[in-house]
């Protein structure tokens, strides 16, 4: 299982040089289910050699702002007996805890005056559950670091990986273990994984009119993922009177939660971004194999399929990327048409498309796209391009500055 391995993710050398630090800020992770956050803090936390103090408020019991203030004072108790360099309170998953981000501002706030030596990480599933409190409480107080699903180059040095496991079994390194029992490690993708993260960190703390939609949907996009769908085609296959706007709205909340994402068309205006069909993107391929009813073996014998696995593959290492601030992922589309993914980091932009046996692609996507937009680069994923398991070896940044 995770919690006994030794491999510690790259994010975690970043915390542990903050956390090194004189008090500054209060360090904020957010990230999925299950890539890893509470492993990495309790890590990093034995590797400063502070005293620390760990809680959760991810409990069936609400809790409330007289809990954060509980846990705040038994650590206060640990940073009076400590030495120079203070102590350590982490609080897992506090956005579940009515008015945490108040109880957080006036804590932090009395220690500052008090100058204490209380040092303090907060963990959150979803970074714009985690973030409204943020940016309506503390700020100006806390630095975000946002820890994404795991790479194929971590799930190859954790597991031993090949290419062709990481497409079809994702990148959940809880799963990693069950992959040699295919119907329980399905099982365990979907009830402990997907339907976890809708009911507790999606139904649980937004408003959603229509739960049974927001699964379809779901589903929807997880069977469609390298696709582009238009809102009332959704509406159509989902059998549903609802509007576009409801679907628009539970598709952000499902990327937030770090599990399907819509991607806007490439454009001049941010208006016609926003006003595009979104192209389906899972952040984890797992998401798409664990419904998909088909077996490895299958998978591998299913070019259409498979092609469309490796396009999401691709597109994941883009959106995670993209979800930890450093780009902008699109598609691009002009009649028949495309591009397969549209990456902006500042003014630069990158065009990449991947070659992965489906059926149906116009060459010449590419060559409009540059004609149009001038990028930077054009890469070609696959085939004669650049090797898939070479791309998905190497960060984002690598391709855009290269």
């Amino acid at each position: 299982m995770l919690s006994n391995l030794s491999y510690t993710r790259p994010h975690g050398e970043d915390l542990l040089r903050r956390l090194g630090e004189p008090r500054r800020f209060i360090q904020v992770i957010t990230g999925a289910r299950q890539v890893g956050k509470t492993t990495l803090i309790t890590q990093v936390a034995e590797k400063t050699g502070l005293p620390y103090r760990y809680a959760s408020a991810d409990e069936p019991t609400l809790r409330g702002s007289e809990w954060i203030a509980q846990q705040w004072d038994a650590a206060r108790l640990l940073e009076r007996d400590a030495g120079d360099d203070g102590a350590l309170l982490i609080l897992d998953e506090v956005q579940k805890a009515p008015n945490w981000s108040e109880a957080v501002k006036r804590l932090w706030d009395e220690d500052t005056r008090s100058r204490r030596r209380l040092k303090v990480v907060l963990s959150g599933s979803t970074q714009l559950l985690i973030g409204r409190g943020l940016t309506e409480s503390l700020a100006g107080r806390f630095e975000l670091l946002h820890v994404p699903h795991w790479s194929f180059l971590e799930m190859r040095t954790a597991f031993g990986w090949s290419l062709e496991q990481f497409l079809f079994y994702g990148a959940y390194p809880g799963a990693a273990p069950l992959m040699g029992e295919p119907a329980r490690w399905s099982r365990y993708i979907r009830d402990s994984l997907i339907e976890t993260t809708i009911a507790r960190d999606v139904l649980l703390l937004s408003r959603v009119d229509k739960p049974a939609l927001l699964r379809r949907l779901f589903e929807l996009g997880c069977a469609y993922s390298g696709q582009i769908l238009s809102y009332s085609k959704m509406l159509g296959q989902l059998h549903d009177a609802g509007n576009t706007t409801t679907l628009a709205h539970y598709l952000d909340l499902l990327g937030v939660a770090g599990m399907l994402g819509g991607l806007q068309k490439y454009a001049g205006a941010a208006v016609r971004r926003r006003s595009s069909s979104p192209k389906f993107q899972v952040y984890n391929t797992a998401l798409m194999t664990a419904g998909s009813g088909l077996t490895f073996a299958q998978a591998r014998t299913d070019r259409e399929f498979w092609g469309r696995l490796v396009e999401s593959a691709v597109g994941a290492h883009l959106v995670n990327s993209a979800a930890g601030g450093s780009c902008e992922v699109f598609y691009w589309r002009d009649r028949h048409r495309e591009v397969d993914f549209v990456v902006r980091a500042g003014r630069s932009v990158m065009a990449v498309e991947v070659k992965s046996g489906r059926t149906g692609r116009n060459p010449a996507g590419m060559t409009d796209f540059a004609d149009a937009f001038h990028p930077i680069r054009s890469l070609l994923i696959g085939g004669d391009g650049i090797a898939v398991e070479e791309f998905l070896s190497k960060p984002v940044e690598h391709w855009i500055n290269a």
